[in-house]
């Protein structure tokens, strides 16, 4: 196929192509919220708001709570690694059951189970009996919790919205919600903190899920239609093993969202350390960070709304690794809290962009009937590879230091969005074939070299 529309190959025609590729007219900023039409969609994405602000100021109250009692960067990996790692082990089981039953009913009992685990961990606080074994197990009941919880959510979405073109736009607007609530969570967590202490933080985290929980019982969902399966949970997981690793798309993509995640999203875990031991700060200081990647993380949300079509997210998938690499390396030679917070907004918003876009084209391509198995493996990817990346990163950091540490995790990125780079082309072939088979860009169908080189 001719490429001379993609304007100089790699890197340089590549900044070029991205900012061609920014939405510039009122028409698509109106569009960011087209999947807001829908009503199931809009309770969701309002109850949703909520219950995330509450789920950021437990998360940095329990990072800090963690750091407080054992001053252990691995302790602190260790929490993260029990609240995430079950998603490695169980999502492959947990997309089959997903794709068996209602999720709106699985997803009502599990953000249920996260009302009840913020309770006991606030009760626990709040009388002075926390112990790190408390932490660890009820981080552990979390990943169990979310290795139902997050696949499901992720399929959940195209059953939320009217019409199939705003799936996209809901995909984006989920990520939009999801940090524009890691924007303000973190700093009103990092400054209640230090007035009201970390038991009322988790209390208000579990008072939140009352919002999620009502707009649940709000919608009116038609369920879809599942065929009777005959075959076995262990026939049906191999199935969708067998399915994901044989599409290039969906392998290329799940391998990419497992490197961002890996030596990208683990950075998170050594951050409290990096704020207190290298910016020599405090909780405020690592609400100001997290605040900061949230800011960016949710421009790049807003940005991916507004786009209206598929076309160009490989292009986007590789300048934000790259950026994010970049970030990253000079992150690790921060000293100065100032620039730390400026270095994190091109961190939020690289992840995002990336992982976001990443998302967008698995739901795009994926069959109906594999979708929970299909999202399974994301979330496997996404939030089963960080922890052990967080517990590395938390090995590594006692033989050469966090800055280290920190600048061999933006390398890695940097070289994958050159090595995406390079299998671009291919990618891009064969996922133009698939969107003509579904239909999905009207434009692919009538004209493919029209957009030549754009994805």
């Amino acid at each position: 196929m001719n490429s001379n529309h993609d304007n100089g190959k790699g890197f340089l025609g590549g900044w070029k192509g991205l900012i061609e590729l920014i939405p510039n007219n009122t028409e698509a900023i109106l569009g960011a919220f087209s999947s807001l039409r829908s009503r199931n969609y809009r309770l969701y994405f309002y109850g949703q708001w909520i219950s995330l602000i509450g789920t950021f100021i437990q998360q940095i109250a329990l990072s800090w709570l963690v750091y407080r009692l054992t001053g252990s960067v691995i302790l602190l990996a260790s929490v993260t690694l029990a609240a995430q790692l079950p998603s490695f082990f169980l999502t492959p089981v947990t997309g089959v059951l997903i794709d068996r039953f209602d999720r709106y009913k699985l997803l009502v009992v599990t953000q249920s189970m996260y009302m009840l685990q913020a309770t006991i961990l606030a009760a626990l606080v709040l009388t002075n009996h926390i112990q790190v074994w408390h932490i660890m197990t009820l981080s552990l009941f979390v990943g169990i919790i979310s290795a139902f919880d997050m696949p499901a959510r992720h399929s959940f979405t195209v059953q939320l919205v009217d019409r199939k073109e705003d799936l996209s736009n809901a995909i984006a607007l989920n990520s939009a919600i999801f940090n524009a609530a890691r924007l303000i969570g973190p700093s009103i967590g990092g400054i209640l903190i230090g007035i009201i202490g970390e038991g009322l933080c988790f209390s208000i985290n579990a008072i939140s899920y009352i919002a999620v929980l009502a707009s649940f019982f709000r919608m009116s969902i038609t369920p879809l239609v599942k065929k009777i399966s005959h075959k076995s949970v262990v026939q049906e997981m191999n199935e969708g093993i067998s399915y994901a690793v044989n599409s290039l798309t969906i392998r290329s993509i799940l391998i990419m969202v497992t490197v961002i995640s890996f030596f990208g999203f683990s950075l998170l875990v050594i951050l409290p350390a990096f704020a207190k031991d290298t910016l020599g700060g405090n909780s405020d200081t690592l609400g100001y960070m997290m605040s900061s990647i949230g800011a960016g993380a949710l421009v790049a949300a807003l940005y991916l709304a507004a786009r209206k079509s598929v076309i160009g997210l490989g292009k986007v998938i590789m300048i934000s690794t790259f950026i994010l690499g970049a970030a990253t390396v000079i992150l690790a030679f921060t000293q100065i809290s100032g620039i730390a917070y400026l270095v994190c907004f091109p961190i939020g918003f690289s992840f995002i962009a990336s992982v976001a876009s990443l998302n967008t084209q698995l739901q795009t391509i994926s069959d109906e009937r594999m979708r929970g198995r299909v999202m399974s493996f994301y979330t496997m990817a996404l939030m089963g590879t960080s922890p052990i990346g967080g517990m590395l990163l938390g090995v590594l950091e006692k033989w050469i230091g966090i800055p280290y540490v920190i600048l061999m995790n933006g390398v890695i990125c940097i070289l994958a969005a050159f090595i995406y780079e390079k299998r671009r082309p291919l990618l891009r072939k064969h996922m133009r074939r698939i969107y003509v088979e579904k239909g999905i860009i009207p434009e692919i169908a009538t004209g493919i070299e029209s957009v030549n080189g754009k994805n």
